[in-house]
């Protein structure tokens, strides 16, 4: 299953062990995936190939890319409850 790069939010897309988690600002890759020498590793680095590919064509389509996107997190000091 492929997701449209930045366009569902918190959509994910499971690869092996990789997890491919879809944003409006940001795609998160996250997990493990083993490649070893037989069909499986093979489809799944398809798989993986075909969806960097979309994120690459994505961003290769917007006319002007920052040379570095602030975060869009936001974080703040919490006291600790122990």
């Amino acid at each position: 299953m492929a997701f449209t790069p930045f366009h569902d939010q918190g959509e994910s897309l499971s690869i092996g062990g990789l997890t491919l988690e879809n944003g409006t600002v940001r795609i998160a890759l996250y997990g493990q995936l083993d490649i070893r020498q037989d069909q499986e590793s093979l489809e799944n680095l398809r798989a993986l190939k075909k969806e960097i590919d979309a994120i690459v064509v994505s961003l290769e389509q917007q006319k002007s890319l920052p040379a570095h996107a602030v975060s869009d997190e936001v974080t703040h000091a919490m006291k600790n409850p122990f």
